[in-house]
């Protein structure tokens, strides 16, 4: 008997807490020979800089490149590339950058914004919101190529203030794709390297001769390329160590509203299952049958999908149908998984939102599919993965900005918080604290 396409729980089982943990449980596994390769490589690119990057993308990447200036990509070339796209690759780019920018435009209003009050004595307090100098965008170009990615790391960044965009993008054997060329020069990046993996980390993270130091280093990458970014954090700054994709879909099973509800399920199981096999797709759905449905519905399209060998592997090691008891407790279990994306698909959506707490995005409604998010929605898809929506958000304007403090003390006010910091900087023993505080009270002198 062959093993089934995809795990079935249900709430109600005895073992479900078990069975559930087992099959959320992932971690970023610190592979001791990548930590290696990775430490190595980092230290020689501080060292040797550009001939240390030219050497590993000679190795890695198999290009051959007498120096660094040939490895730039000229705004020239990405003006060609975006001219030489198909016009329909390139309207849905623009169009995308444009959603992506009226939607951070509006986040930058809301959240980020300087302030400044006096208070009763006279003294400002405030703060003042600052852009970073110069961001690093990590672009994957290995085994896939992702353009919308360039749209949600460089667009905020641009709306948020930040100086300069920094571009490393591999090109095995030197093969430079035009859509993340064209997304580039849409997204108004300034430099674009053909280099990648730790080595590019590294070059961003330190500088070399010819690629700048950055202030922060976005975007995702594989194994070597998270590591590498772990190493350097604190050099500069990181988005996140993301971990493999993930959807998790609440569906009422009202397939009398909805008659090809199972196949639109199935499909947006697919949409995540497709990325890698350790990506991880879950439905919860208080309906045994539409569970059956949902099931079938995998069974019959997953041959017409071109990537099923990776899908198949997905939903059998991490994937899961649960039939839950209701929809409340649908909302409990998806709080406990805190997935990077959360597809509502019930009569009501928004009547169930003030229930979900923990996810990276929530996509409410039946024609509200994952992967417009992952497009041209608006809304950031560089999310929080394993759980970690527990505790983080997705990439936003927030991530490209800085925030300093402002105190601007009266006269006045000194005498009063003298008194307090006195006291307080007295019990800690600091007494060149207290001292401080104290020179400036009129009684002291």
């Amino acid at each position: 008997m062959s093993a089934p396409l995809i795990h079935r729980l249900a709430t109600s089982d005895a073992d479900f807490t078990a069975k559930l943990d087992h099959l959320l449980a992932f971690e970023a596994e610190t592979d001791a020979a990548i930590e290696s390769a990775v430490a190595s490589i980092l230290a020689d690119v501080r060292k040797r800089g550009d001939e240390a990057v030219l050497d590993y993308t000679r190795k890695f990447d198999r290009v051959e490149a007498g120096s660094m200036a040939a490895l730039e990509i000229g705004r020239a070339e990405l003006d060609a590339a975006l001219a030489a796209i198909p016009a329909e690759v390139r309207a849905a780019l623009e169009a995308a950058a444009e959603r992506v920018r009226e939607y951070h435009a509006i986040q930058l209003d809301k959240t980020a914004g300087s302030f400044q009050y006096h208070d009763a004595d006279g003294t400002l307090l405030g703060q003042k919101v600052t852009p970073l100098d110069r961001v690093g965008l990590y672009v994957p170009g290995g085994k896939a190529a992702y353009p919308s990615s360039i749209l949600m790391d460089a667009v905020p960044a641009r709306v948020a203030g930040v100086g300069e965009l920094i571009m490393v993008t591999p090109t095995p054997g030197g093969v430079r794709n035009d859509t993340v060329l064209a997304a580039a020069a849409i997204a108004g990046v300034d430099r674009v390297f053909a280099i990648g993996g730790a080595q590019a980390v590294g070059a961003l993270a330190y500088g070399t001769a010819t690629v700048p130091k950055v202030d922060k280093i976005v975007g995702p990458g594989n194994a070597y390329v998270a590591e590498a970014k772990r190493r350097v954090f604190g050099v500069c700054g990181i988005d996140m160590i993301a971990g493999p994709s993930e959807i998790l879909v609440i569906c009422d099973g009202d397939t009398a509203a909805i008659p090809q509800l199972a196949d639109w399920v199935a499909i947006d199981l697919f949409s995540q299952a497709e990325h890698d096999e350790l990506a991880q797709a879950i439905l919860l759905t208080p309906s045994a049958a539409f569970a059956d449905e949902v099931e079938a519905a995998i069974a019959r399209l997953l041959p017409t999908m071109p990537r099923r060998e990776i899908i198949a592997t997905s939903l059998r090691n991490r994937g899961a149908i649960v039939v839950v008891r209701d929809l409340e407790e649908a909302a409990a279990v998806a709080n406990r998984v805190a997935p990077e994306h959360m597809e509502v698909s019930v009569a009501d959506p928004h009547a169930l939102l003030p229930l979900l707490k923990h996810a990276g995005a929530i996509f409410l409604g039946r024609y509200t599919s994952e992967s417009l998010g992952d497009y041209c929605a608006g809304p950031n898809h560089v999310l929080p993965t394993s759980g970690t929506a527990r505790f983080s958000s997705p990439l936003g304007v927030y991530d490209f900005i800085k925030r300093s403090s402002l105190i601007d003390v009266s006269a006045a006010g000194a005498q009063k918080l003298g008194r307090i910091a006195s006291t307080l900087a007295h019990s800690e023993g600091l007494t060149a604290h207290a001292r401080a505080a104290e020179l400036r009270l009129k009684d002291e002198g």
